[in-house]
């Protein structure tokens, strides 16, 4: 029988272990006073809560719960933070690009003179089908002429409206190399 003791008296001694292992939540509730749990009491909505250790000293604390206005208003922001973040990343993508085509502000001029003789070249061979087009139809109504005469003619005004949008891009490039490359005049 005093082994039977013995083992009842070790696990009644381990019970109180078994209880302060638990974790133990604190607050001061609305009305003032303190409530406990092994879980958040119901009193401690909205206001402060502390978790317990086994000794009764505060592990961790955990703030109120923020106000629907306060979460969109973090959320908001941290949707902002990433976007932000996202067009800095883009940005440094674009750059590194922008260095690694170019060595220096003459090859900016070389490539913009390429691709404005590109453009130049296919508005030579627009104008020449139109010539062409034209006097295939010379003193004739043919309305399938006209129509690819129309359409040809819209296409020379948008390559024209190109050789805009060339200059315009190799001039953002030229200024940012040489911001980048800290000769920014």
């Amino acid at each position: 029988m005093s082994r039977k003791v013995a083992i009842l008296f070790a696990a009644l001694a381990l019970v109180p272990l078994a209880v302060t292992a638990q974790t133990t939540y604190r607050c001061t509730g609305k009305d003032g006073k303190k409530y406990y749990g092994q879980s958040i009491p119901p009193q401690c909505v909205g206001v402060a809560v502390e978790q317990l250790g086994a000794s009764g000293t505060v592990v961790k604390r955990i703030d109120p719960q923020a106000s629907a206005d306060e979460r969109v208003r973090k959320e908001t922001e941290e949707a902002e933070r990433k976007k932000q973040e996202a067009l800095n990343k883009e940005q440094a993508r674009r750059d590194q690009a922008l260095l690694a085509t170019y060595g220096s502000e003459k090859d900016v001029e070389d490539m913009r003179r390429r691709a404005l003789e590109d453009n130049q070249r296919l508005i030579g061979q627009i104008e020449a089908k139109i010539a062409g087009l034209r006097q295939k139809s010379a003193g004739k109504s043919d309305a399938g002429v006209e129509s690819e005469v129309k359409m040809q003619e819209s296409l020379l005004e948008t390559r024209k409206k190109e050789a805009q949008a060339i200059n315009a891009k190799y001039d953002d490039d030229r200024k940012r190399y040489l911001q980048l490359t800290g000769r920014a005049r």
